[in-house]
């Protein structure tokens, strides 16, 4: 088989240094809302709120499945043809371009999209995990688009996927999909003991959901992680445990330039640091797997929810 036209794809990993595109990065971070809280109204609860987020495809990001009435659609993100469809199960189909544009005519044109597609459904305006948030439907500050940058994020978000595919197949008790969260904005999978959790002290109603369950989790995010309000400011992979076990922070992790942040309570690994090794999948990987082992013997999970290696 000829494999050239996979070989000529582009750089698997390439460059994207958050002050470079954080305007496009803002602007989508919160069209991926509007999307996602449309799921999030119409989808049956699942455990750890699995049902709110979306998932990569080879061209962007999907809701995958919506019920609707006796039917179902699908709102689908394209980075590659930089469009936004909705598609129903009864063979209608919507576009609208990706490209400059304000959050607020990016929500009145899709639900104007729904509308016309007989699909009726509200949603909170008002954004997740964002500071000082704007109604999404009268947000006119963020109006970025460079579909450069989406398309390297995008790429980013595929081969961390497929990483993160490779992370969750050794694990043989409970985990999720890989799930891109369009509150926090990142890409990630999380491992679970089978042990409940404590509280989160002082956490949200949703944080609260989604740790309820001894975990280990590891992804990615592209810069906008903060701490106390302020923005890590550059793509970090990351990976943490809830609860957090004894001497997890003193770990040595099989990765050389991942260091313990202690005001996240998390490992991250920058991303700019793998991004030019001579196997950067790899090595990703086993900073994930290296977390995991972290954790995992710390906290005296069960050595047999590991497939062997």
């Amino acid at each position: 088989m000829n494999s050239s036209r996979w070989n000529a794809a582009g750089e698997s990993w390439p460059p994207l240094p958050w002050g470079e595109w954080r305007e496009t990065g803002d602007t989508l971070h919160l069209w991926t809302q509007v999307v996602g809280k449309v799921k999030l109204q119409l989808c049956p609860a699942l455990n750890e709120l699995w049902q709110v987020a979306l998932y990569p495809t080879s061209r962007g990001l999907a809701t995958g499945r919506i019920p609707y009435e006796t039917g179902a659609f699908g709102i689908t993100f394209d980075f590659v043809e930089h469009e936004l469809m909705v598609a129903t199960s009864y063979g209608e189909r919507r576009t609208m371009p990706l490209r400059p544009r304000s959050v607020a005519a990016f929500y009145h044109e899709l639900m104007g999209i729904l509308r016309a597609l007989g699909i009726d459904v509200a949603i909170s305006p008002l954004p997740s995990e964002v500071p000082e948030p704007i109604r999404l439907d009268e947000d006119e500050r963020h109006t970025s688009y460079d579909p450069e940058s989406a398309r390297r994020w995008w790429q980013i978000v595929l081969q961390t996927s497929l990483v993160l595919d490779r992370y969750r197949s050794s694990f043989v008790g409970k985990s999720s999909p890989v799930l891109f969260w369009w509150g926090s904005f990142d890409v990630n999978t999380t491992r679970f003991s089978g042990r409940p959790a404590p509280p989160l002290p002082g956490a949200p109603r949703f944080m609260q959901l989604a740790e309820d369950q001894e975990n280990i989790c590891c992804g990615f995010w592209p810069g906008n992680a903060t701490v106390g309000g302020v923005e890590i400011g550059e793509p970090c992979f990351y990976a943490y445990s809830y609860p957090e076990p004894a001497g997890f922070g003193a770990a040595s992790l099989r990765a050389a330039a991942a260091t313990y942040h202690p005001e996240l309570g998390e490992f991250l690994l920058p991303y700019e640091a793998i991004r030019r090794t001579a196997a950067p999948a790899q090595t990703i990987l086993d900073f994930f797997l290296s977390a995991y082992d972290a954790a995992a013997t710390r906290a005296g999970w069960d050595p047999t929810l590991m497939a062997p290696r």
